[in-house]
């Protein structure tokens, strides 16, 4: 009996010293969610950056469209076909300047230069 005791005390003892050794899965998970959530600010940061040059370009690039003359904003002649084909299909204006983007003003002038070049439709 006394041998059993002995052998349980010392593998107790044992196992306590091992268990020092092992490596502790809550640091390990603590390092890991740091790490992630150190990767999600930096991505969070590179993100800002991006939209903020974006939002600088798009600001840039809408000043050099109002600079522009007027003729350069004409429509291409896709587009002008395309409300064409809109105005023959019946559509009110206020329709086709919804789906084409272009402002009333535009289309009217699109389908007024349209009948003066063919004498009226």
């Amino acid at each position: 009996m006394d041998t059993i005791i002995i052998i349980l005390l010392c593998l107790s003892v044992l196992l306590f010293v091992l268990s020092f050794f092992q490596t502790d899965k809550v640091k390990v998970l603590e390092k890991e969610v740091e790490q992630l959530s150190m990767n999600v600010l930096q991505d969070h940061y590179l993100i800002k950056k991006r939209l903020k040059v974006l939002e600088e370009e798009l600001l840039m690039g809408q000043n050099f469209i109002d600079e522009l003359p007027k003729r350069d904003k004409e429509p291409n002649e896709i587009l002008k076909n395309h409300v064409l084909a809109l105005y023959n299909q019946g559509l009110e204006i206020q329709q086709i300047s919804k789906q084409s983007s272009l402002s009333i003003d535009t289309v009217k002038n699109i389908i007024k230069r349209r009948q003066d070049s063919f004498g009226g439709i």
